[in-house]
C-alpha cells in the first residue's frame, strides 16, 4: 500500500500544484497581486543557500512550490489508500497543507502568523491552499479507487449503518469473522 501511496501521492500532489498555480495566475491577473517569493526564501533558509535580496529566485521558488506540493501529496494518497477519501478528507488535508506552510514559514522567520495578516491576503491564501487540497484529493482518490476499497472502507462495510462511500465492497471470510 505504501509504495502505491508514494508514487500516486507525488503525482496527485504535483497535479494539485498545477491546478493551484493556474488559479493563482488567474487571480493575480484579476487582482494585480504580485508573485510571492516566500517559497524560495523558505527553501534558502532551510538549506542554508545564499539568499538573494532584491532578486527573484524563480527556479528556487518553483522547486519549493512544486516539491512541497508533491511531497505533501504522499500524505493525501496514504489517506486515500487507507480509505479516507472524498471532500471531507480533502478538507482535513487542506488544514495539513496550511499547517505545513505556516510551520516552515514561521520557523524560518520568512513569514508571520496568519492571524497577523490582512484579511484579504489571508482569504486568498486559504482559497489557493483549498484548491490545492481538493485537486490533490481528487487525483489521489481516483488513483486509490483503482486499487479497490481501503482497509477503513472494508471495516465500515462490516458495521451496520455505516457507509463505505465507494459502492459495494466485496466481503470475504477474512473480513466476516
Amino acid at each position: 500500500m505504501m509504495k502505491r501511496a508514494v508514487w500516486q501521492g507525488l503525482l496527485a500532489g504535483t497535479a494539485g500544484a498545477v491546478v493551484m498555480t493556474a488559479g493563482e495566475k488567474l487571480e493575480q491577473r484579476l487582482t494585480g497581486r504580485p508573485d510571492s517569493h516566500v517559497p524560495a526564501r523558505v527553501l534558502e533558509r532551510l538549506t542554508g543557500m545564499d539568499e538573494r535580496p532584491g532578486r527573484q529566485p524563480l527556479a528556487r521558488n518553483w522547486a519549493m512550490h512544486y516539491g512541497q506540493a508533491a511531497v505533501l501529496g504522499v500524505l493525501r494518497s496514504a489517506m486515500a489508500q487507507a480509505g479516507l477519501r472524498g471532500p471531507l478528507s480533502s478538507a482535513k488535508f487542506a488544514v495539513v497543507r496550511l499547517t505545513n506552510d505556516q510551520l516552515l514559514e514561521n520557523a524560518t522567520g520568512v513569514g508571520a502568523p496568519p492571524q497577523t495578516w490582512p484579511r484579504k491576503e489571508l482569504a486568498v491564501d486559504l482559497l489557493h491552499k483549498a484548491v490545492y487540497a481538493f485537486a490533490t484529493g481528487f487525483v489521489a482518490d481516483r488513483l486509490a479507487a483503482r486499487d479497490g476499497a481501503g482497509p477503513g472502507q472494508r471495516h465500515a462495510a462490516l458495521r451496520p449503518g455505516r457507509r463505505t462511500g465507494v459502492g459495494p465492497v466485496p466481503r470475504s471470510d477474512a473480513f466476516t469473522r
